[in-house]
């Protein structure tokens, strides 16, 4: 049965022009023309032609990649960018740590549609579209196809990019064991998978069932295990050396403490208890006294899978049935990174950081005994309550590694009613329901309680037994109210000095729970209304709706921010939409003078959304074959995206932005055209103005912005307009080419009114000089704070908007042979993608950032070849996959003065491997060798953009981990 399946799917790749499968096209026996229907189209056609690019993976594929998750295969496709999340990429990540998504043409996961069987699938990231690709089991799946271009048209929201179609098995018989266990060279990253899969059916397929289990366990890499990114570092600009690292560059905040004095130096604590000087990176030969962040921070974060797959189809009658799927998958991620590093700003924000050395308690001179002589001789009184005030930061060890342990579990049912009808002609139909769910529960571990801190850090020797317990020596808690609720004081100067008792009273354990929810119905009709000369018009229609739903809710102290983190307050929100759609595809000449074929394809969809109103897709297509072995196909599209959960509802969450510049600075009494009258207008400013003689900024004032980033209930959907041109070679009439197939395809996609947070430095141009429009988003401080800071900025809000646009344009290219080459048969087959350019602006007017050819978006150049060789029982298959040379972001190098693309990092190409062999006809071994020659990833150090913590380099694009291998046995009985 298996090779039936694979037979299929290279009948439909051949001709349909896409990408040949290596593993797939080793069974080469043509099968009778069937009625299929492929990615971008819902009509069942003859052929199943494509005037869309589209590429295939196979089974096959899947199986010679050795892969754990579906991500791992198709990062290697030219057409896919870097993913917003995986497993090397998120240990960060505050939610959604080990998900893997897709990013088709790198213009977004969210603009990137992910169907299962042509449906849809349950998001895997709260307040988002993103389908976590973890739930999908590889084994279920029969073939990837992936369209790229609009296809709104066809599938709905969110295809703005293309569409990654997984198309799961169907009619299988027997059962399929596979056990994989593997490791890297440095031994770590293990992997350990097992995977049974079963199926009957009856014998002519029309009763059937399949059902999957499987089980996968991903290690931990971790930083301190690989020489680029074991020991912290950054970079730094010099004018010779351009952007050079220095190594070590450890942190300031060391779990010994560091204390500041008023003559602005600080201090810190040995071993052993004795005050040294600070010195962060052990300069002159002096002990370093900062702190190695690397020592506990995560590459690759370890996922443990259990996923439960089915599928099935139960006849009716000869022309009715019944068809169901179901998915569960439980998946468990844990993540790590250093001890939090706290400083006192955090516990007292309102002055400035500045602790309380000395307190009044009850009238008295309070002294806190644990701060030492040396600093308490050194310090003053800073806020002006009379009172000795220090400042320090401090790395909290003794609270322990930050990190989260997350359970996520996802569930999808769906089932419906398909078959065939007679009106005139025989007609096709479908209806299905679907419910989909994904939940997260997450602990996490590190994070401090501000509020008991402030309490436990404002102590004092208790001379009048206040406690009435006979200790005239102890330090108690300056405050009643804390002692009654268990307060404990806190000793923060030096090695392990918290005890056990303090640090159970400001110890924050954090939660998080999210749950997304999707709800699903629909049907399609479609079949052939008349026959024209040159064959019978196609045409399908159909009716979807959809609801959404998603929440995410952190504990009450991280929901505040009062365990010393960004507050995280919750989400909550949901959507509904109607569609209908309808499609035609039109023979309109064949078989003539330079027409071999001549077809013309159409398709439109009108949604109502409860959140945007209507919305509009549409997309037109052609087909021509001048001769039998060319085709050239063109589409023009329109498509949309409506926006996500999180972009319409998202709640207030504050950010302190940098490199603000006020427009108002500088401006006078008089003069300054609009923007004077603008500035002048606002008391505050004006009365600074009055006191300064122009309005003047302090350095507090210059760094004492925030302002609250939220999602915009207004939105309209992004509309991108794609075109794409192609020809498709496929030599059929010349016998050593029959085999080959050479495709090319132009893409041309231009998203407008994209959805982007509004940049604040925009806001103020606006609001002063401009139309006034935002001013409502800005916040100046009072008259009444007097000529030092009266008008400057306190707050600058930001909120979703459709003001940006989005472009990419480029070439796929594809070439594939299959055929006997000495005593076996080879498959050959390359990809490559030329993305000639790629751009974002934020405003309408704003210069265009180009990022095409950039480290953080995608290099221009990026293939693949692919080459698999059978010869009787022995398989051994390559992967080479080549990713061009990437630069450095524009916007960073302006700063500096340097051109675009003057500073980036080289090309880098992998090698892998898989060797098969079969015995007995029923067991396969195979042998894996990933990132063969063991290439390094570039080094993209902290502080420049791309970088991903802990990794050193941009660890989504490139292999941060290096040389693997697996070992596998497979067993078909």
């Amino acid at each position: 049965m298996r090779e039936k399946i694979i037979s299929h799917s290279v009948r439909l790749i051949c001709v349909g022009g896409a990408v040949l499968s290596l593993g797939a096209t080793a069974q080469t026996t043509e099968a009778p023309m069937q009625t299929v229907q492929v990615t971008g189209s819902r009509i069942a056609s003859p052929g199943a032609e494509s005037p869309s690019p589209l590429q295939v993976l196979t089974s096959a594929d899947i199986a010679a990649s050795g892969a754990t998750n579906l991500q791992e295969l198709l990062m290697k496709n030219p057409t896919l960018g870097t993913p917003s999340v995986s497993r090397t990429n998120s240990n960060f990540s505050t939610s959604s740590a080990g998900v893997s998504t897709v990013d088709l043409r790198n213009l977004g996961t969210n603009r990137t549609l992910v169907l299962l069987n042509g449906r849809r699938f349950v998001a895997g990231i709260p307040g988002e579209t993103a389908v976590d690709l973890n739930v999908i089991p590889t084994d279920f799946i029969e073939r990837v196809e992936l369209l790229t271009g609009g296809a709104s048209a066809t599938y709905g929201s969110d295809a703005v990019a293309g569409v990654v179609n997984i198309i799961t098995k169907r009619n299988f018989t027997g059962l399929v064991l596979d056990v994989q266990g593997g490791q890297s060279t440095k031994h770590d990253d293990t992997k350990k998978k097992f995977t049974a899969t079963w199926g009957t059916s009856n014998a002519d397929a029309t009763n059937n069932i399949m059902v999957h289990f499987g089980y996968s366990k991903q290690g931990a890499v971790y930083s301190k295990d690989r020489a680029a990114s074991a020991i912290d570092q950054t970079s730094a600009f010099d004018e010779t050396d351009l952007f050079r690292v220095t190594k070590p560059f450890y942190s300031s905040f060391a779990p010994q403490g560091r204390f500041f004095q008023a003559d602005g130096s600080s201090f810190t604590y040995d071993r052993n208890g004795n005050i040294i000087p600070w010195n962060t990176n052990g300069t002159n030969g002096a002990t370093p006294t900062g702190f190695n962040r690397s020592d506990f921070r995560s590459i690759a974060v370890p996922t443990d899978r259990y996923l439960l797959a089915t599928t099935g189809t139960l006849a009716l009658n000869d022309k009715h049935s019944v068809f169901f799927e179901g998915n569960y998958a439980s998946t468990r991620v844990t993540t790590k990174l250093e001890p939090f590093g706290l400083g006192s700003e955090e516990i007292y924000e309102a002055n400035g950081g500045q602790v309380p050395a000395e307190m009044l308690v009850g009238g008295v001179l309070r002294r806190n005994p644990y701060v030492p002589d040396r600093l308490y001789n050194n310090i003053e009184d800073t806020d002006g309550d009379g009172l000795r005030d220090y400042y320090f930061t401090r790395r909290m060890s003794e609270v322990g590694t930050r990190g989260s342990k997350a359970n996520r579990d996802t569930f999808r049912l769906a089932t419906g009613v398909k078959g065939t009808f007679n009106l005139l002609r025989e007609w096709n139909y479908e209806t299905y329901v679907a419910y989909g769910q994904t939940k997260e529960s997450q602990s996490g571990n590190g994070q401090v309680n501000v509020l008991n801190f402030r309490n436990a850090l404002e102590a004092y020797q208790d001379v009048n037994d206040v406690n009435n317990n006979n200790n005239r020596n102890e330090i108690i808690c300056a405050d009643a109210t804390a002692r009654a609720q268990g307060c404990v004081p806190i000793n923060v100067f030096g090695f392990g000095t918290i005890s056990p008792e303090a640090l159970r009273y400001v110890n924050a354990p954090s939660s998080l729970n999210t749950a997304v929810t999707q709800k699903l119905a629909g049907g399609s009709i479609n079949g052939e209304v008349f026959d024209l000369p040159a064959g019978a018009i196609g045409v399908a229609a159909g009716f979807e709706w959809r609801g959404e739903e998603s929440s995410s809710e952190a504990d009450a102290l991280t929901q505040s921010g009062l365990n010393a983190g960004n507050a995280l307050p919750p989400t909550f929100g949901k959507f509904n939409v109607k569609e209908l759609f309808a499609e035609v595809r039109v023979p309109v000449l064949k078989d003539k003078p330079f027409v071999k074929e001549l077809n013309f394809s159409a398709a439109a969809r009108r949604g109502k959304y409860s959140t945007v109103g209507y919305t509009s897709s549409w997309n037109v297509g052609g087909e021509w074959s001048p001769i039998a072995d060319v085709r050239i196909r063109a589409t023009r599209a329109l498509s949309t995206r409506a926006p996500n959960i999180n972009e319409l509802y998202q709640p207030a969450q504050q950010t302190f932005p940098a490199d603000i510049v006020d427009p108002c600075e500088g401006i006078t009494a008089t003069g300054g055209g609009a923007r004077g009258d603008a500035c002048r207008a606002a008391p505050g400013v004006m009365a600074n103005i009055m006191a300064n003689g122009a309005f003047t900024l302090t350095q507090a004032d210059q760094q004492g912005i925030s302002g609250y980033d939220r999602g915009n209930p207004n939105l309209r959907e992004e509309k991108g307009r794609s075109t794409t041109v192609g020809v498709v070679w496929t030599p059929r009439s010349i016998a050593p080419l029959k085999n080959f197939t050479f495709t090319a395809d132009y893409f041309d996609i231009k998203i407008a009114d994209t959805l982007v947070f509004m940049p604040r430095q925009y806001a103020l141009e606006n609001c002063y000089g401009g139309d006034g429009t935002l001013c409502n988003v800005i916040t100046r401080r009072p008259e009444q704070m007097g000529a030092n800071n009266a008008g400057s900025l306190e707050y600058i809000d930001s909120l979703v908007n459709n003001t940006g646009s989005t472009a990419t344009e480029g070439v796929d290219l594809t070439a594939s042979w299959v055929g006997a080459v000495g005593p076996g048969r080879l498959n050959a087959r390359l990809a490559w993608t030329w993305l000639r350019e790629g751009y974002d602006t934020p405003t309408p007017g704003a210069e265009r950032d180009y990022w095409a050819g950039e480290i953080q978006q995608s290099p221009k150049n990026k293939a693949s070849i692919n080459l698999a060789y059978k010869w009787g029982p022995l398989g051994i298959s390559g992967t080479t996959t080549h990713i061009g040379k990437a630069y450095l972001d524009d916007q960073f190098l302006a700063q500096f003065d340097l051109p675009r693309n003057s500073v980036g990092v080289g090309s880098r190409t992998y090698q892998d491997f898989q060797v098969t062999y079969e015995f007995r006809k029923k067991w396969e071994f195979y042998l894996g060798l990933d990132n063969a020659f063991n290439t390094k990833a570039p080094p993209i150090v902290t502080g420049l953009p791309g970088n991903t913590t802990g990794a050193e380099t941009e660890a989504g694009a490139y292999d941060p981990i290096g040389r693997r291998y697996y070992l596998g046995l497979r067993a078909t009985l």
